[in-house]
Parts: structure tokens; sequence; C-alpha cells
């Protein structure tokens, strides 16, 4: 399968704008719109929506713990109903809009630490799948691909619901195939022509640890935060690598 874009958009909030969504939609496949928890609101949501649909781009849940001081950024200790329910109240707002726009959601990814504790915790994965397939079961869950993707595959197909593998193309990555932690300031790769030779190497298929480690990694999508300094050049630059194949 072809590895498709996919951004972190839609994390404007009233007046406040944090990444160049305009210049940006029309080079990627996949949007994960946020849904108010962490960043956006509703008319932001509407108008993200208008703007992936315009480009008929994939348009993706974001859902977040509800901490919008901390940009979801923050762990917070929730029990399994709650994520449930908080996962349900955001996919449920997101796709209303959707309705309106008469489009729909057609995956879930969750944000920031709620996306690592995900990965890291199978109560919390478990919780997420639940209130997924209590949604829609023709939503996918985008999560990150590890060596544990064999196991996470079988546990989704429990509830019915199918995983899209995730590889993050602007994040240093630890030799175990985690993600470098955001409190080191080398865990966002800024230099455009190291991750563009990230991506060959995906295509080659693995990719190198903050210690050049080779890693074996299934990619169905590539990652590029919006929020990167150079994330315009940089989406454009790997869109044009893609189109080569």
């Amino acid at each position: 399968m072809k590895i498709k874009l996919n951004c972190d958009m839609g994390e404007g909030f009233g007046i406040y704008t944090l990444a160049n969504d305009k210049g940006i939609m029309p080079y990627i496949d996949m949007a994960n719109l946020a849904c108010g928890f962490h960043a956006s609101d509703a008319l932001s949501m509407s108008k993200s929506i208008a703007l992936a649909k315009n480009y008929n781009v994939q348009i993706g849940a974001h859902p977040s713990y509800q901490d919008l001081v901390g940009f979801g950024r923050r762990s917070m200790c929730c029990t399994q109903e709650e994520i449930s329910a908080i996962i349900l109240y955001q996919i449920g707002a997101l796709n209303a809009i959707c309705k309106s726009h008469n489009t729909k959601i057609t995956y879930v990814k969750p944000h920031g630490a709620l996306y690592n504790d995900m990965m890291k915790d199978e109560n919390i994965l478990k919780a997420i799948l639940l209130a997924i397939s209590k949604y829609d079961k023709n939503l996918n869950l985008m999560i990150l691909s590890s060596p544990n993707n064999d196991k996470n595959k079988a546990l989704a197909s429990t509830y019915g619901i199918n995983l899209i593998f995730e590889v993050f193309a602007d994040r240093n990555y630890n030799d175990d195939g985690t993600l470098v932690s955001r409190n080191y300031s080398n865990a966002v790769i800024h230099d455009i022509n190291i991750v563009k030779q990230r991506l060959v190497n995906l295509q080659k298929g693995y990719l190198l640890s903050i210690n050049e480690k080779k890693l074996k990694i299934k990619v169905d999508s590539l990652c590029v935060h919006g929020d990167n300094k150079n994330a315009l050049e940089l989406i454009v630059s790997l869109k044009d690598i893609l189109n080569e194949d």
C-alpha cells in the first residue's frame, strides 16, 4: 500500500492559529482534526472540515485528554469508562459537523499524551477501541507502528476495528521503537534533508533510531507535524518523493 501523508490540523482556537492549514492541506492525504479538548472549537472544526473536503483529504478525529491549557500533552489519571466517554464525546462532535458538510470521519488518531499512554497501557488502548466499536466499527484507529504491531492488530480485531500503522517523519525514535520524549531537545527533527532520507529508508522497510539502529517498521501513514517550523516545505518535499513511486 502506498504510504499516505497525515498531519495534525485544526489546532487553532478562536482568534488563534497554530499552523499553516490552508497551505498544507493540498499536499496531504489525511487530516487529523482537533476536536475541542486540546485545541479547536466548533467553528474552527467546521472550517477545517470544509478545507479538507475541498482537497479530498480523509478526515480523522484527533481526540485528547480534556486539557486545553496543556495542549493535551499532559497525562491524566482517567478510568477506562472516562476514556471511552471522552473519545465518544469528541468523535461525535466532529462527525456531527462533518455531516453538516455532507462528509464524515474515517478514522481516529488520539492526540498527545493520550496517544502515548495508549501505546504504553493496554487498558487505555482497550478503552479507545471499545468507544470506537460502539460508535462505528467502520472507523479505523491510527496507532504508532512498533514491534508490537501483530499483538495490537489481534487485540483490535476482537473489537472489529482495523488499525492504521503510523510513523512520524519528524520525530526521533529510541532503539526500542518508541518516540524520543518531547522533554528532550532532539525529540523533533527540523532538518528537511534528514526527514527526506528517512522516507527513502522507510520505502526500503526501515528507519534509523537516534543511535543509528535499523528499525524494521511497517508504515501505512507518515505523520508530519503542522507546527514544525519547516512544515510546508517538508510536506511538499515528501509528497514529491511519494509521487515518484
